[in-house]
């Protein structure tokens, strides 16, 4: 990881350059991305076909897009019985979690007498992303699937990538659809984006999508907006850990390398402190810790490309700091955590104190692990329930409230020279 100090020549210069890094809006990325959408949305599966082969490796056809409910019910008698408690033990978690955050509708009166109020709901048709690529993600199947059951959904199509073979992880498929999926697609990258939002002959189009994944499918969906809904641009993870004495460098590196191995090269981790002791210890522990992983050469990528251990002037800075990076996960191993989590403000996830590592955010804890990346928690939250519920308000005038309201719609009428609209509502009480 490379280092850098607030007395280093250039420090701010660096920091500035470091804070406006984002694959979000990389033009390399944008015009593949583009690329892709444009084909799909011009050759339709023939497209998906194409690219299931340039980028995965696998020969598909029309008839096999779609996996069907022989394959899914084949995946669940092969799943582990441990395996299968674990995602039981989650969803349970997920589900409960959420269940708590649905919108309900409610009516009430106005000053003038009429009715108005909200309703909420559900989308009927939404796209789940689920990455795959060197780790398939059943916890993300769970973090995104399961709300949309929560919400009340009614088809719920998730896309995910396959393998040279063609197939999924068996895993993967039995949490998408114990979650609740409806279909299941062995389509990945921007293509699926693209897919889900314009549509093929195969995937009917969704009205909204939702999950996390690499840079190219966080930049077709941002593409995509306007065609579609989108939920939030979630894409490779992000990790800043503020630490102070108290913190226990072993865990901060361990938590480190945990987010970097996810294996696209654009996950970012940070770790700042004011200390420079707590900067040696955590640099030490990494180099470690890191042999022993598995995963060693995607973490070491990204380590090598957006791996920062930053040293401030003081405590506050590193709030300040915290706040301009607005990063996915941002983990507080200080000794009052809960006073610092009162002024970060444009965290995707907040994890309190040196037990609480974000793996418990990225499978059990409750909620979704799916989270704004690339500096877009300063503007959008994390993906929620009520995020797959629709709201309409609802008005209902009587003759009596409208005639306690008709002077002020006249006032406001007149001087927008609008006169029409005025006389919409007059025309009620003065035919």
């Amino acid at each position: 990881m490379k280092v850098l100090r607030h007395n280093d020549p250039g420090f701010a210069r660096k920091l500035d350059r470091l804070c406006a890094a984002s694959s979000l809006f990389d033009p390399k990325i944008e015009s593949s991305s583009r690329s892709i959408v444009g084909r799909v949305e011009l050759k339709g599966d023939a497209a998906l076909i194409e690219f299931s082969r340039r980028f995965d490796g696998a020969n598909l056809t029309v008839s096999t897009l779609r996996v069907g409910d022989a394959e899914i019910q084949t995946a669940g008698k092969v799943v582990d019985g441990k395996l299968k408690a674990a995602i039981r033990f989650a969803h349970r978690n997920i589900r409960d979690f959420h269940k708590r955050g649905l919108r309900k509708g409610w009516s009430g009166q106005n000053a003038q007498g009429a009715r108005v109020g909200e309703k909420y709901d559900a989308f009927d048709r939404v796209g789940i992303y689920i990455p795959g690529g060197t780790a398939p993600l059943m916890s993300t199947a769970l973090m995104t699937v399961t709300l949309a059951k929560v919400a009340g959904c009614r088809e719920i199509v998730v896309c995910t990538p396959c393998d040279k073979e063609g197939e999924i992880n068996p895993g993967l498929l039995h949490a998408a659809r114990m979650a609740g999926a409806t279909e299941i697609y062995r389509v990945g990258g921007a293509h699926a984006i693209a897919a889900l939002a314009l549509g093929t002959k195969t995937i009917a189009p969704v009205q909204k999508i939702f999950g996390p994944g690499n840079a190219y499918v966080v930049a077709a969906k941002r593409l995509l907006v306007g065609h579609v809904s989108i939920d939030l641009l979630p894409g490779p993870s992000e990790l800043l850990v503020l630490a102070d004495a108290s913190a226990n460098p072993a865990y901060a590196a361990a938590d480190i390398l945990a987010q970097a191995e996810h294996g696209s090269g654009h996950e970012r981790c940070w770790l700042i402190s004011a200390s420079s002791k707590m900067i040696a210890a955590v640099k030490k522990e990494i180099e470690k810790q890191l042999p022993n992983q598995s995963r060693r050469k995607y973490i070491q990528k990204a380590l090598n490309k957006n791996g920062w251990l930053i040293q401030v002037k003081s405590p506050a800075e590193s709030i300040r700091l915290a706040n301009r990076l607005a990063p996915e996960h941002c983990e507080l191993m200080l000794k009052n955590p809960k006073e610092a989590a009162k002024e970060i403000v444009t965290a995707g996830a907040l994890f309190l104190g040196n037990d609480s590592p974000t793996v418990t955010g990225d499978y059990v804890a409750g909620p979704s692990h799916t989270l704004p990346t690339a500096g877009a928690g300063a503007s959008f939250p994390g993906l929620t329930v009520d995020m797959f519920q629709r709201r309409t308000s609802v008005v209902e005038y009587s003759k009596s409230a409208l005639k306690k309201s008709i002077s002020v719609i006249g006032q406001f009428a007149d001087v927008e020279g609008l006169d029409a609209h005025g006389r919409s509502a007059s025309i009620r009480l003065n035919p």
